[in-house]
Formats: structure tokens, C-alpha cells, sequence
């Protein structure tokens, strides 16, 4: 299903008009931490996966059913919240030799466009900060649908992700492997599950 899904009086698809159910998610959204996950994957001495997750996020998306480039997006993710697995790891991670995270305890994301890219497929841009460090950032996402759970709440679903070269946000640490290369890579692919519920209009 299409969130912004065209058809024109003879059924094929054109660039005006849009499904009125779907344009009616038009709005605003919080992200809810329980039912989504920002996780990432990384190389570990070359020859494995490293798997984690930031257990503590919030963020917002604003929805133009009609007009998907006028979407938008913010995330703010807690450092702190890292996990691995494994406590040493997480440890090392939040040290300064990673994220620093008692000097920069939040990393962000703030959406600049937003695109259809076809079908169920969109892609997102926007300033991703890690630590003092700001860069661009793209990512493709897939819509999985709309529902209304069991307390009347109307949610929206996304997922997608990227992959990113840790080095451009000055994560640097490495240390070298006697057999060579490095102990950990320097891409790292992030994993974006998203459940947002639509914010319900303020009592008159």
C-alpha cells in the first residue's frame, strides 16, 4: 500500500491525485520508543558483526499526505542507552575514545527533504550530529502501513536505514590486528525500525 498512491479517472497512476484515505495521515506524529528500534552493525576484527541498539530515543514526524515533500523529521537519541551485549563494549563506547557520551550525551537527527521515491519507498535527508560533528545524512525507508491499535491510537510504520563511514563524525578509534586490517570498521550500517502514533487534537 502506498502511502501517497495516485490514480488518475482511468486507473493509471499520475502525479495529482492522491488517495483520500492515505492523504488523511496528514499530521502530526510521535515516535513510540516501546514498538520502535535504532540499532547498527558493524565489523569486528574482520571477520564478524557487532550488533547493538540505543534502547532510549524520542521524535516526531510531521506527515503531508498530499505533498510528501513537505514531510519532515526529528530524532534524538541517548548516548548513554548504548547496548551491545556486552558491558565492557558499551562501556568503551560511551568513553571518549567513541561517542564521548558524558561531554555530548545526545546524538540528532533533523530531517532538511523528504521524496517518493515509487510505490512504498521514500527517502529522507537530513543533519545527522554526533558529538560537535554535523553532516548530511540519507535514508531510504519503506512504509509498512497504517492501523489503529487496541486503545484507538492511529499509528504509521517505517523502516530502512543507511550506511555511514563512522570516521566522517570523528569516531576514529581503532587499534590494528597482527594478521592486519583493523579491530573494528570504519563503515556502520544503521537500522531504523519506526512506530509513530498520531498525536490526538488538544480538547477546545
Amino acid at each position: 500500500m502506498s502511502l501517497f498512491n495516485r490514480k488518475s479517472e482511468t486507473g493509471s497512476a499520475t502525479a495529482t491525485e492522491v488517495n483520500p484515505e492515505l492523504a488523511a495521515l496528514t499530521g502530526e506524529y510521535t515516535i513510540d520508543p516501546t514498538h520502535s528500534s535504532i540499532s547498527f552493525q558493524v565489523r569486528h576484527a574482520m571477520v564478524t558483526n557487532v550488533r547493538g541498539t540505543f534502547g532510549k530515543h524520542e521524535g516526531t514526524l510531521s506527515l503531508d499526505g498530499s505533498k510528501p515533500e513537505n514531510s519532515s523529521a526529528s530524532i534524538d537519541v541517548e548516548i548513554e542507552s548504548v547496548d551491545t551485549g556486552a558491558p565492557d563494549r558499551d562501556g568503551h563506547l560511551r568513553s571518549a575514545d567513541f561517542f564521548d557520551a558524558e561531554t555530548f550525551p545526545k546524538m540528532t537527527f533533523r530531517s532538511t527533504s523528504a521524496e517518493q521515491l515509487g510505490g512504498d519507498e521514500y527517502r529522507i535527508t537530513g543533519d545527522l550530529t554526533i558529538k560537535d560533528v554535523t553532516k548530511p545524512l540519507t535514508i531510504d525507508l519503506e512504509f509498512n502501513g497504517k492501523a489503529t491499535d487496541p486503545f484507538g491510537n492511529e499509528r504509521v510504520g517505517f523502516e530502512g536505514g543507511t550506511t555511514i563511514s563512522r570516521s566522517d563524525w570523528g569516531l576514529t578509534w581503532n587499534a590494528a590486528l597482527e594478521t592486519g586490517g583493523v579491530v573494528v570498521s570504519d563503515k556502520v550500517k544503521l537500522v531504523f525500525d519506526i512506530s509513530a502514533i498520531k498525536n490526538k487534537p488538544e480538547a477546545a
